[in-house]
């Protein structure tokens, strides 16, 4: 192996990338020209930011803004905290049931989520929670991808430093706080581009447990803005799309570098 790619793997990841590019070069075209040239792809047609304008105005964006901004921070301080003390007590700890309690975890990441809808939603109904930003992070504050990925990251630390931070008299959570955490620091940035791009882009469990503005984030918005009966132009739905899928594909723009180097360190783990 020469390392080289070979010309038809080079042809095959130009042409997904392709595939994945039209959609979004279309809700952009879309986006910026008025409504006559949504599917005239002519090099005249006048560039506008009105849909956008429009789009805002018509729907309250700003409150799912804030909503979705609410719901995938508290998410993931939950996760992190959570997935921190239970990797930690995997990693360093031997407790009776250890194993099998381990093993629960890694079962449920073979469960999907929508499985757990029906019970999740009785759940949360006797806890007086419906139609609140809270329904719909309680599910997922406990994250079985987590756990196993910082589990395995804390077993690579070396027992030495531990040692070493025992003599200087630090606690179990001191220890956790000053040497496991900050070198599994690439994990944590991993996880948290992962956990903050699926919920910000979540939308069957938020459709369910939500049914006013007060609670629903941007993508069940989205989707009660584009309804068929709200009788709005398509211009203006993909402005609105754009709109919503802007912050992750700006953020992925401005640090897909470190990105892409968290996985692999994460991964090399």
């Amino acid at each position: 192996m020469n390392g080289r790619t070979h010309p038809l793997e080079a042809v095959a990841a130009w042409l997904l990338a392709l595939l994945w590019l039209a959609p979004l070069a279309y809700a952009f075209w879309s986006a910026l020209h008025p409504a006559a040239y949504a599917t005239s792809f002519s090099l005249s047609a006048p560039w506008t930011l009105e849909n956008f304008a429009r789009a805002w105005h018509q729907a309250p964006f700003g409150r799912y803004y804030l909503n979705t901004v609410i719901l995938v921070v508290l998410i993931l301080i939950g996760q992190l905290v959570l997935s921190t003390l239970a990797a930690y007590a995997f990693a360093r700890f031997k407790f009776k049931g250890s194993g099998i309690a381990f093993a629960l975890v890694l079962l449920q990441l073979l469960i999907m989520p929508d499985v757990l809808i029906v019970e999740n939603y009785r759940m949360i109904g006797k806890l007086g929670l419906l139609d609140t930003i809270p329904a719909i992070a309680l599910p997922y504050l406990a994250s079985a991808f987590g756990i196993f990925l910082l589990r395995q990251t804390f077993k690579s630390v070396p027992l030495e430093l531990v040692e070493a931070a025992r003599v200087e008299g630090a606690g179990p959570l001191q220890i956790l706080w000053r040497v496991y955490v900050p070198l599994a620091r690439p994990t944590y940035v991993a996880f948290g581009l992962v956990s903050v791009s699926y919920h910000w882009n979540n939308f069957l469990w938020p459709l369910i447990v939500t049914n006013s503005v007060e609670a629903r984030p941007l993508t069940v918005g989205l989707a009660v803005f584009g309804a068929p009966e709200t009788g709005v132009d398509w211009s203006i739905i993909t402005a609105a799309t754009v709109m919503t899928m802007a912050p992750l594909l700006f953020a992925f723009l401005l640090f897909q570098r470190q990105f892409v180097q968290s996985f692999m360190r994460a991964g090399i783990r």
